[in-house]
């Protein structure tokens, strides 16, 4: 069974695609990284990447009204496809707050440049404040080893 880092990082790679108009067949025909995942572990990263590809209109507009001088169209397309999915992630409850601003920022560090993981954690920051007022302390209950919450993707 795939870590929940590892889905991640699969839908964060499927996410990409589908960003850059690749058709959901194409993407799951080239599942990077997908080979070492179950079929179970594939469908959970590929119905994370969609969740937050159909929520991107509400993630575009809340980061960019939280980072005006970094509107979505001047972001690094890694960068987008990190901070959509941890807004879709944080908006939804499917991984308490803080552990999706972790792994949003571990995923920069992998994957984007040496800037990326301070602009990520900056704006994340902004819309926990934002989106969750009061709910900050609470996002750390549950988590497991690592920052990760038992099961979540």
């Amino acid at each position: 069974m795939a870590t929940p880092r590892e889905v991640r990082r699969l839908a964060f790679q499927l996410l990409f695609q589908l960003d850059a108009g690749a058709t959901a067949e194409a993407m799951m025909a080239s599942a990077p990284e997908g080979e070492g995942l179950s079929p179970k572990d594939q469908m959970k990263a590929a119905e994370l990447a969609h969740g937050a590809f159909e929520a991107r209109a509400e993630s575009d507009r809340e980061i960019s009204e939280l980072s005006p001088q970094w509107p979505v169209h001047r972001q690094a397309a890694v960068d987008r496809a990190i901070l959509r999915l941890a807004h879709f992630e944080i908006a939804s409850g499917r991984t308490p707050p803080k552990v999706a601003v972790n792994e949003a920022v571990e995923l920069a560090k992998e994957f984007s440049t040496e800037r990326s993981p301070s602009f990520v954690n900056a704006l994340l920051d902004k819309v926990l404040k934002r989106v969750l007022p009061g709910r900050e302390e609470s996002a750390t209950d549950g988590e497991g080893p690592g920052g990760l919450a038992p099961g979540q993707a």
